[in-house]
């Protein structure tokens, strides 16, 4: 519904989703940031407000450039895989032995590539002198590059790509992910005694407050482990009302 299908996939074919619950996760986010500016209001004014989130409207919200490309133009964006609407090369290539993103979002970045991996003839055809030439030109620039990142492995790539200061990335699956020395640095995992008897590896969160760090109190619970607490606890429900709602089928 919010159109963020309709702009994932390759050009030839069909809307995909993307891989991760985004709607669920960016109306959480959003609703985190609106009770935030609500609370800041109270502390100012003494007056409280209804938070209104919904997930359409994130989804929307979410569409950012692409969503301002149609905005300004009245067109609707085609389907363009890894690559960027506005800027060439910004997309996934093939290196000798995975994949990169290689990001050159300006034309002396371009420049500046060029002379230094062996392509500096490119810079006298005009298709390849400047970002828009290179938008028009898309798909020939894109093959007449793939050929040169294709030479060489993803590690000589990265390192010397990063010490140009040439936008670049890996593209890492999960146990690439969670084999490196940052993640790993940064305590990206976190393991957690677990009701099964066995400890549980769960991912951390990314918020790293100085003074107040996150407290990974109770790890994921069992089937019905916290109904007891949750009837007695908190809804203050005595024994004949709780064998009233097991004798129904509710607990």
């Amino acid at each position: 519904m919010g159109g963020v299908m309709s702009l994932t996939g390759e050009p030839d074919g069909p809307p995909q989703k993307v891989g991760i619950p985004v709607a669920d996760m960016f109306a959480g986010l959003y609703g985190c940031i609106g009770v935030l500016a609500a609370l800041r209001h109270r502390e100012a004014t003494g007056l409280g407000q209804q938070v209104d989130i919904g997930m359409l409207d994130t989804h929307v919200a979410w569409l950012a450039n692409q969503g301002m490309n149609y905005l300004a133009t009245g067109q609707n964006p085609t389907r363009l895989g890894n690559q960027h609407p506005n800027i060439v090369p910004y997309q996934q290539f093939a290196t000798k032995d995975g994949f990169i993103i290689l990001s050159i979002a300006n034309d002396p970045t371009f420049v500046r590539f060029c002379e230094n991996f062996g392509v500096a003839h490119l810079l006298a055809d005009e298709r390849f002198a400047t970002n828009e030439a290179r938008v028009a030109n898309r798909a020939f620039v894109t093959d007449s590059l793939s050929p040169v990142l294709q030479a060489q492995p993803t590690s000589w790539w990265l390192e010397r790509l990063e010490a140009l200061k040439i936008g670049c990335g890996p593209i890492n699956n999960l146990d690439q992910v969670f084999a490196d020395p940052q993640v790993i640095n940064r305590g990206m995992v976190i393991e957690m005694a677990h009701g099964s008897g066995t400890d549980i590896k769960l991912i951390a969160n990314p918020v790293r407050l100085s003074e107040t760090p996150v407290d990974y109190r109770l790890p994921p619970p069992m089937l019905g482990e916290h109904t007891m607490h949750v009837l007695t606890q908190r809804l203050g429900l005595d024994d004949a009302a709780i064998a009233a709602l097991r004798a129904r089928g509710v607990v």
